[in-house]
C-alpha cells in the first residue's frame, strides 16, 4: 500500500464522518429554507423537526398527532445538566491522567479508539485538549445557570427528537474533545513530560476569545430575559418583544453568533489545525445559522417596525 493511502483512510475516522454527515444535513436544511416558497414541496413533519420554540408558530399548522411529541423548551436545562455531569466526569479522568499518571479506564479508552482516537497524534498538545474540555465544561455550567436564573421560558416546545439529539450531542462533544488527546496506551502522552511547557500563544488567544464570546452571549441572554421582567426583576409576561442592545443591534440572534464564536475559540485553542474540531465548528455554523434564519423570519413577520438593517446571523452579511 502506498504511504499516502493509510493517511487518506485514517483521515476520515468514525468521529469525523459523523460530524461531516451532521454538517451536510444542516447545510442542506439551511439551503432548503433559503429557497423561495413553492419551489420545493413542503413537508409538515420536516418543518416540525427543524423548528423549536417561537419558530414553530411560523411553520405549517401542527396537527394533534405532532403535538404528542412535544417537550417543553425549558427542558433545555437537561442538556446542560448532562453536559456538566458527563463532561465533568471526562475532565476528571483527563486531569487524573495528566497530573497523577492514572490511566484511562479500559471502557473509556476502548470507546475513544472506536471513535477514531489515535496514538501519538502528531504535534497535538495535551494542554490544548485539556483547556478545550475545561472551556466546554465552564460553558455548560454557565448555560445551566442561565436556564435557572436568567432565561424566562414560556410554554414553547421542542420536538422529542430534538430533545434526544440535544442529550446525545453533549455526550458526543465531550468524547470528541477527549479523542484529540495524544495517547500512549491508556495514558496521556505529554510532549516534554511537562504540561506547562506546552503553553503556546494560541492558548492565550483562544482563552481570550472564549471569555469575550461568553460574556456577549450572557449579555444577550440577560437582554432576552429582561424583556419579560419588570424593573424589579419579576416576570410579568411571556410575550415576544424586539430586543435591543449589545449584538442585537447587528443581528437577530446574537446568542447563536456567540455560540459559534465560542466553538471557534476552541478551534484556536487547538492551534488552528485540528481537522476534527473544524468539522464540529462547521456543523455549529450551519445549525446556528438555520436557527437564526428561522428566528429572523419570525421577528420580521411579527413586528412591522423590526429594524431593517438587522441581519439574521452574521453582521452586515446574512
Amino acid at each position: 500500500m502506498a504511504p499516502w493511502a493509510g493517511v487518506e483512510l485514517s483521515a476520515l475516522n468514525p468521529l469525523r464522518a459523523l460530524w461531516l454527515a451532521l454538517t451536510a444535513a444542516f447545510l442542506l436544511t439551511l439551503v432548503l429554507q433559503l429557497v423561495p416558497a413553492g419551489l420545493v414541496p413542503g413537508c409538515a413533519l420536516f418543518q416540525d423537526l427543524i423548528r423549536y420554540g417561537k419558530t414553530k408558530s411560523e411553520g405549517p399548522s401542527r396537527s394533534a398527532a405532532y403535538r404528542v411529541f412535544d417537550v417543553p423548551k425549558r427542558y433545555f436545562s437537561h442538556f446542560y445538566v448532562i453536559s456538566v455531569l458527563w463532561n465533568g466526569f471526562l475532565l476528571w479522568h483527563l486531569t487524573q491522567s495528566l497530573f497523577l499518571g492514572v490511566p484511562f479506564p479500559y471502557w473509556l479508552h476502548g470507546l475513544l479508539r472506536i471513535l477514531g482516537a489515535a496514538q501519538f497524534q502528531g504535534s497535538e498538545l495535551a494542554l490544548s485538549a485539556f483547556l478545550v474540555l475545561v472551556f466546554l465544561w465552564l460553558h455548560s455550567l454557565r448555560r445551566l445557570f442561565e436556564c435557572f436564573y436568567v432565561s424566562v421560558f414560556s410554554n414553547a416546545v421542542i420536538h422529542v427528537v430534538q430533545y434526544c439529539f440535544g442529550l446525545v450531542y453533549y455526550v458526543l462533544i465531550g468524547l470528541t474533545v477527549l479523542s484529540q488527546v495524544p495517547m500512549d496506551g491508556r495514558n496521556v502522552y505529554v510532549i516534554g513530560k511537562n504540561l506547562l511547557m506546552q503553553a503556546r500563544w494560541f492558548h492565550i488567544l483562544g482563552m481570550m476569545m472564549f471569555i469575550w464570546s461568553s460574556v456577549h452571549q450572557y449579555k444577550c441572554h440577560v437582554i432576552l430575559g429582561n424583556l419579560r421582567k419588570n424593573k424589579a426583576g419579576v416576570v410579568i409576561h411571556c410575550n415576544h418583544r424586539i430586543p435591543f442592545g449589545d449584538w442585537f443591534e447587528y443581528v437577530s440572534s446574537p446568542n447563536y453568533l456567540a455560540e459559534l464564536m465560542i466553538y471557534i475559540s476552541m478551534a484556536v485553542t487547538f492551534g488552528f489545525h485540528n481537522l476534527t474540531w473544524w468539522l464540529v465548528v462547521t456543523y455549529v455554523f450551519f445549525s446556528q445559522a438555520l436557527s437564526a434564519l428561522l428566528s429572523h423570519k419570525f421577528y420580521k413577520s411579527k413586528f412591522a417596525s423590526y429594524p431593517k438593517h438587522r441581519k439574521a446571523f452574521l453582521p452586515f452579511l446574512f
